[in-house]
């Protein structure tokens, strides 16, 4: 039976997330919280508005109102790694090479790990950001679609286009298809080899977590009453194919997906604060935690696969062990 040790704080958690077997929570008024024998914080942005995981390194990125980035590592020292004055930073990223990028308005900018940084302007503000898992390439989800960028070289980027606002943006973990959140109710995806389209729509609300499965087969996703899931094993993507619909609730909307660090299991977190793990081959369900104040917003598994650190809208944290 899944045991829970709660971590009640007063916010709303922007990040859960495991450094080097120690839950995280970053909050959004910029103080981190760890469970390292112990409840310990410390403090990052003043305002945390974006927060991303350098699994590389052991550390948590995260970007705020006070125009900075912050690197925090799993002792919880904080430090500043970049600057954009007083323009909110409204996204992050972590890269190979220990290279980070943030967006701040029409402006994506590159940090490389010996300090260098190139910025990249765009005609709209930059919504989202994300690394390609093999290269030093990213993507910027903009108005009308995503831009790729190389830059570490000159090249020309790459202009993928579609209509309407893209909030959102993640490369399948063997760099073939892109896919963006969009403003409007949908996902939207490219296969990168031909250009082709993949239009993922009907959800009820607008999607805002998504998560890959071990080795990209599938890609879970938030927005509906249950874990929409997309199968990606085929060349197309999952053009012609019906999503999996897991951990199905009539009374409430998933808002936060994770999946499973080896096997074909998703972590499902829900509006009233539920958490349900579901199976891909049978929707098989169990429960993780029971409803709680607030919505989830965030989830990771460690690197064991037997915990689950989570974090909600109104605070209520955690850990899930599943073992028991």
């Amino acid at each position: 039976m899944p045991t829970v040790a709660p971590l009640d704080l007063s916010g709303h958690c922007i990040a859960a997330a495991f450094l080097k077997g120690v839950p995280h929570f970053a909050l959004a008024d910029g103080t981190i919280h760890r469970l390292d024998h112990g409840h310990k914080t410390s403090q990052a942005n003043d305002g945390l508005l974006c927060a991303t995981l350098d699994l590389a390194d052991a550390k948590l990125i995260t970007g705020g109102e006070d125009g900075k980035v912050f690197a925090t590592g799993p002792d919880g020292e904080a430090a500043v790694v970049a600057e954009a004055g007083r323009k909110w930073i409204t996204s992050v990223a972590a890269g190979p090479q220990g290279a980070i990028a943030f967006a701040t308005g029409k402006i994506a900018t590159v940090r490389f790990a010996d300090g260098r940084a190139k910025e990249f302007v765009h005609s709209r503000s930059v919504e989202g950001l994300a690394f390609a898992p093999k290269g030093m390439r990213f993507g910027v989800a903009r108005y009308n679609g995503a831009t790729l960028h190389f830059p570490a070289t000159e090249g020309k980027p790459v202009e993928l286009e579609w209509a309407g606002a893209h909030t959102g943006i993640t490369f399948s973990p063997d760099g073939n298809f892109v896919v963006t959140t969009m403003q409007e109710n949908a996902l939207h995806g490219w296969k990168l080899t031909d250009g082709k389209h993949m239009r993922m729509s009907g959800y009820p609300a607008k999607v805002k977590s998504l998560s890959w499965s071990a080795r990209g087969k599938w890609l879970a996703s938030s927005g509906a009453p249950a874990a929409i899931v997309w199968p990606f094993s085929g060349k197309d993507g999952p053009m012609g194919k019906a999503p999996l619909e897991l951990g199905t609730r009539g009374n409430s909307m998933v808002t936060s997906v994770a999946c499973h660090p080896s096997e074909e299991i998703v972590a499902i977190g829900y509006h009233d604060g539920m958490i349900i793990a579901a199976r891909f081959a049978d929707a098989k369900e169990v429960l993780l935690r029971r409803p709680g104040k607030g919505a989830i917003t965030s989830m990771m598994w460690d690197d064991d696969e037997r915990r689950i650190a989570f974090g909600s809208e109104a605070g209520d944290c955690g850990v899930i062990d599943i073992t028991g």
